[in-house]
């Protein structure tokens, strides 16, 4: 039956693609039909072009490649999910999205294939949605992707909702909320401490009773792993897997060791780049490198002076300016032989793209990509079947982005 369903997927494939060609991203005429910004840009020993592949984007946060070697998903936070053309930058809007809550930081977030599609045609989605009191959390769902029947347009069937975190809050902030496929065929997905410090006794972040300020560890299902570190243990939710997260917005797998690495906001400065481990705290906020907003006064204890506390891989102190962080990925192409194994991450505030050369747990942050553009950077990822980087700009009216090696680079 599954060798059927994934047959019947790949014809659907093929009646979207009539019409919009079949070239693929390393032909020679990929760039006829896309808009150049910059031209042989040299920066870490590659030099590349940046090409423009879709504009008119309200807010992407999220996107994942599907495996035609033509097309991806993207979220707009205000409440789409677009299916782009990689060739020619067509975007064309999926229906059968869920309610939403687009408030604030809230919306649409992210977007993450099934590990076994197309055979298994889900789309799961993280994104924030509202009770009856307009209260609001952070969700995960996950439809059926359907791109061509009776011409009609691509579209979620048999949408479901896996996991709600609780409790839900009036604040509009610190969702979290990226969702990745680990090694082990379980998904992994982040959410904020919602911007509060304070649940009851507790520090919220730090009540295990709740799901806020936690990476979550599911069944591709939305059920609860029988190895999950705190299965049974009393006063903690099944569904942690690692918690003291304040928000954490970029989660990728490193594909030398199958590690999660996730990047994570601070309060002032104390932004940081961590390695997750299972069943670890990590310190928010009662252990933290950065300070109260507006101050030099310290939010909790030093990381490494307490036992209990797992200690960021890396981190900016308060008044180093920071890394507002944001999405991640791990590059494994061979269109950048120079960068492979390095870790880049989107940089908000800061405006560029950050790289950083990653041994072991050694971290170095290298110079700066695109610093010069002005583009709070959303989300970064590496296309599987070419190794060209894509880079997602968070604003009002923007778009999506290509590196693309430049031809006849010198070494």
């Amino acid at each position: 039956m599954g060798q059927v369903r994934s047959l019947f997927f790949l014809v659907l494939f093929g009646l979207f693609m009539v019409g919009c060609g079949s070239v693929t991203e390393g032909a020679g005429n990929l760039s006829n039909s896309l808009e150049l910004v910059e031209q042989a840009v040299k920066t870490n020993g590659h030099t590349y072009d940046i090409y423009q592949i879709a504009d008119g984007l309200e807010h992407p946060w999220g996107i994942a490649f599907l495996p035609d070697g033509e097309h991806a998903l993207l979220t707009e936070r205000a409440g789409r999910l677009n299916l782009i053309s990689r060739l020619d930058g067509t975007v064309q809007h999926i229906g059968g999205i869920p309610d939403l809550h687009v408030r604030g930081q809230g919306g649409l977030l992210d977007v993450e294939l099934h590990p076994d599609f197309p055979e298994e045609r889900w789309i799961y989605l993280t994104y924030s949605g509202a009770n009856e009191q307009g209260q609001s959390t952070t969700y995960l769902g996950r439809g059926e992707l359907v791109l061509a029947e009776d011409n009609g347009a691509p579209h979620l069937e048999n949408y479901q909702v896996l996991y709600r975190v609780e409790p839900y809050f009036a604040s509009n902030a610190h969702y979290g909320s990226r969702v990745i496929f680990g090694e082990d065929g379980m998904l992994y997905m982040s959410t904020g401490d919602r911007g509060f410090k304070d649940f009851g006794p507790e520090h919220i972040a730090q009540d295990t009773s709740n799901g806020h300020g936690a990476i979550l560890r599911l069944t591709p299902e939305g059920e609860i792993p029988e190895d999950n570190p705190f299965v049974e243990e009393e006063g903690v939710l099944d569904a942690i897997y690692t918690y003291g997260h304040r928000n954490v917005q970029g989660m990728t797998v490193q594909p030398e060791t199958g590690d999660i690495w996730v990047s994570e906001h601070g309060e002032r400065d104390g932004d940081e780049i961590n390695l997750i481990r299972r069943g670890n705290n990590y310190g928010w906020p009662v252990a933290h490198t950065g300070c109260q907003y507006g101050t030099e006064i310290p939010v909790g204890e030093r990381p490494e002076d307490r036992d209990d506390i797992f200690n960021p891989v890396y981190y900016w102190e308060c008044t180093s300016g920071g890394f507002p962080p944001a999405g991640a990925t791990f590059y494994s192409g061979d269109a950048f032989p120079n960068w492979q194994g390095d870790l880049f991450i989107g940089n908000l505030a800061g405006q560029y793209l950050g790289q950083f050369n990653v041994n072991g747990t050694n971290v170095e942050e290298l110079d700066p990509h695109l610093d010069a553009r002005g583009w709070r950077i959303r989300d970064v990822a590496e296309a599987p079947d070419t190794g060209y980087l894509y880079v997602l700009v968070d604003a009002a009216q923007t778009g999506i982005y290509r590196l693309l090696p430049t031809k006849n680079q010198s070494p």
